[in-house]
């Protein structure tokens, strides 16, 4: 999900699409990709069409929790995974910016030994994100 805070987007204006982002007039905030190195593309998925650009901004971070507090502070755009912004939606704090491309997908993989009986918290949490993805 690709969001901002009210006070971001009063300061520097909404953006209406994707492509708008790329045009330097908005801070992106960079995320690190730990192999890599490099700040992850942003990729943008609405059906069969695919928007990939290179965020633009002056900051990279490598920790979610960090990325969420400069956003909310209204500082740049951020993308990050729903799950861990959805609330901070529904409350007001952050905005859904391109509600409209919904259909991007981070896999999620769980490892864990592999055993005839799971542990019973282990299963719990399979199912769990399991249901996320509904």
């Amino acid at each position: 999900m690709t969001v901002a805070s009210p006070a971001y987007i009063k300061r520097h204006g909404r953006p209406l699409s994707p492509k708008d982002l790329a045009n330097g007039k908005h801070a992106c905030l960079q995320y690190r990709d730990p192999v890599t190195g490099r700040a992850f593309d942003w990729e943008f998925h609405k059906g069969k069409k695919r928007v990939v650009l290179e965020a633009r901004g002056q900051l990279m971070v490598n920790d979610v929790g960090t990325l969420h507090s400069i956003c909310l502070a209204g500082y740049a755009i951020a993308q990050a995974m729903e799950f861990g912004v959805r609330q901070l939606v529904d409350d007001g704090k952050l905005i859904d910016l391109f509600p409209d491309w919904p259909d991007e997908r981070f896999p999620l993989y769980a490892l864990y030994p592999s055993r005839h009986h799971v542990p019973a918290k282990t299963r719990a949490f399979l199912d769990f994100v399991s249901k996320l993805n509904d």
